[in-house]
């Protein structure tokens, strides 16, 4: 996985961050189904946010496991938020 793809998923997570700070709020007021939803995203979330802090102190080789690791995560997370969003 090369610099750019690395930037790609960088980009990715920042705009699930936002995500995730929408959707906090709209769970919390709407729809009760939706919080099991949500609640099996969040050991995702803090599982992407422990990686990317991995990376940042990972050799070159374990950085690239690292960030394997994360575009799954990020794919996992982006497509849950969105079938969040979808019901909402």
């Amino acid at each position: 996985m090369g610099a750019q793809t690395y930037a790609t998923d960088v980009k990715a997570v920042e705009t699930l961050a936002q995500w995730r700070d929408e959707l906090r709020l709209q769970v919390a007021l709407g729809r009760a189904q939706l919080h099991d939803e949500w609640e099996a995203l969040e050991p995702r979330w803090r599982e992407l946010e422990t990686k990317l802090e991995a990376v940042e102190k990972a050799s070159a080789e374990s950085a690239t496991d690292l960030k394997v690791a994360i575009s799954l995560l990020v794919d996992e997370i982006r497509e849950g938020y969105h079938r969040i969003r979808e019901a909402l």
